[in-house]
């Protein structure tokens, strides 16, 4: 039986932008029986052997605090017709447990994050580059409001992170990386307009 590669789509966008809203309305209406779905935050790096203290001082918004080594491997591997295992992070203790996911090859492999276009030979393993772009407010409160809930970080501590290297982050890698999109999608998942043509295409692609 011929083997046929998978479509590769990368969505990309500033932290708190809808990234993970346009995916999931993706999975909604295409299928998830149909996509393997991966997250760039499962493959930051374990920080356990560092004292607590200096994890603050980690930027984990600069590309190398990713293993993306490892994500292009994934992506290979999920192209190639095989299942991997994706790493679970703890944002609480910044580290990797002990446990992983499995994830079976699919139809469809959409991989998600802020960082995904910055690196070339990242960048060249996606059919489809979207880049969800949102006013930096709306994204700042969803920060705000997800590490509070989510992660168990004080506001204090969320400003201090944004002001120090989320946003210039953003400005230095995110948003130079939108040149790379082939589709911008303005509002994120609830773009209906954009959406319904992001779907179709899709599944042009596919039939």
């Amino acid at each position: 039986m011929k083997h046929v590669d998978p479509l590769v789509i990368g969505i990309a966008g500033g932290s708190g932008s809808g990234k993970t809203t346009v995916a999931q309305q993706i999975l909604n209406r295409v299928g998830a029986d149909q996509i393997a779905f991966i997250q760039h935050d499962s493959y930051y790096k374990d920080l356990s052997r560092l004292p607590h203290l200096q994890h603050t001082e980690i930027n984990f918004d600069h590309p190398n605090s990713l293993e993306s080594d490892l994500l292009i491997q994934h992506i290979v591997s999920l192209r190639n017709g095989k299942p991997i295992e994706v790493p679970i992070y703890d944002f609480s203790t910044d580290s990797r447990t002990s446990q992983t996911f499995k994830i079976e090859p699919r139809r469809v492999i959409i991989v998600e994050g802020i960082l995904i276009f910055v690196e070339a030979a990242l960048r060249e393993l996606f059919d489809i580059k979207i880049f969800v772009d949102t006013d930096s407010d709306i994204r700042f409160i969803r920060r705000l409001e997800r590490d509070i809930t989510e992660r168990g970080r004080t506001t204090e501590a969320v400003i201090k992170q944004y002001q120090a290297t989320v946003r210039p982050m953003h400005l230095e890698f995110v948003e130079p990386s939108k040149r790379y999109a082939d589709v911008i999608i303005p509002g994120g998942g609830f773009n209906t307009a954009a959406m319904d043509m992001v779907v179709a295409r899709i599944e042009a692609l596919l039939k």
